[in-house]
């Protein structure tokens, strides 16, 4: 027998009608390709967000969207800490955007879930930096324009109490526990340089020798139990407030985007550079997006 399915992209059309009809929440999974160490493939980000929104959809019910792997980097902050964690390397492998055009994209994501009719839409990213930040503010800004209910979330605010404390990382104990636990085919421990070997070493976090796929397990699970009472959360605030509001067109995620959304661009912090950051070097591989436009 088939087992039950939750993504969306290898549902049949009855499938996804029941499954909406049991549970009207969708989840959007975010990441990147991108260096994340020797021994963790570089889809890390994605792949763990939409592993977890599978997850929490088996568990509590809704749909899996088809994760977008095409995330902000090479630009503001995330150039310069690219100059100094992944080094001058000829190809980094990126699935690269600029802010503009990633939250372009989640409008229309936000649109499809409106016109759809789904109540409740969690957007997941599994990729760090500021960009998460964003993300809640642009769907802030959207809210009052759709029907359904809207929260974003970078995956460590649903991992609690993370690694020894430590909820989120870049390729270290906790993001390839994490990796390890939900695709472990994607995690290899015995490319792990030596402590000594020069590199390069590909933003490899400090602290991965410390990995452990157990935890990386109680972790998954601790994220899935938030986020299925986060989608309750949701659920319940759609019931009580019946909002009619469908962003229907295509017209009309323009008109939302060049009215609410592109005029406040500039506050979004990922087009800026971060504390204590500089610009990458003249004659860095990282300048050529610089400056921001």
């Amino acid at each position: 027998m088939r087992k039950r399915e939750v993504r969306w992209e290898r549902m049949f059309p009855d499938e996804l009608e029941a499954a909406f009809a049991a549970c009207p929440l969708v989840y959007f999974p975010y990441g990147l390709c991108e260096p994340h160490g020797p021994h963790c493939t570089l889809g890390l980000d994605a792949l763990k967000a939409h592993a977890i929104a599978c997850r929490a959809a088996h568990e509590h019910g809704g749909i899996a969207a088809p994760p977008d792997y095409w995330h902000i980097h090479e630009i503001g902050g995330y150039a310069s800490w690219a100059a100094e964690n992944i080094g001058e390397v000829p190809r980094s492998w990126l699935t690269a955007l600029p802010p503009w055009q990633h939250f372009k994209n989640v409008c229309y994501h936000l649109r499809t879930a409106d016109h759809l009719g789904f109540q409740a839409a969690i957007f997941l990213t599994g990729h760090y930096g500021p960009n998460w930040q964003d993300l809640k503010f642009l769907l802030e800004l959207a809210q009052p324009f759709v029907g359904t209910r809207l929260y974003g979330l970078p995956d460590f605010e649903a991992n609690a109490p993370g690694f020894d404390g430590s909820q989120g990382d870049h390729a270290g104990k906790v993001e390839t526990s994490l990796l390890w636990a939900l695709e472990p085919d994607c995690v290899d421990m015995s490319r792990l340089p030596d402590a000594e070997s020069p590199g390069p070493h590909f933003a490899l976090g400090k602290s991965a020798s410390l990995s452990d796929r157990r935890v990386g397990e109680r972790m998954a699970a601790d994220e899935v139990r938030w986020l299925g009472a986060k989608g309750r959360e949701l659920l319940a605030a759609y019931q009580a407030q019946n909002p009619t509001l469908r962003l229907r067109t295509f017209q009309a995620v323009e008109t939302l985007w060049e009215t609410v959304i592109a005029p406040r661009l500039p506050e979004f912090q990922t087009m800026r550079l971060w504390d204590d950051s500089a610009p990458p070097p003249e004659d860095s591989v990282w300048r050529p997006n610089w400056p921001l436009s």
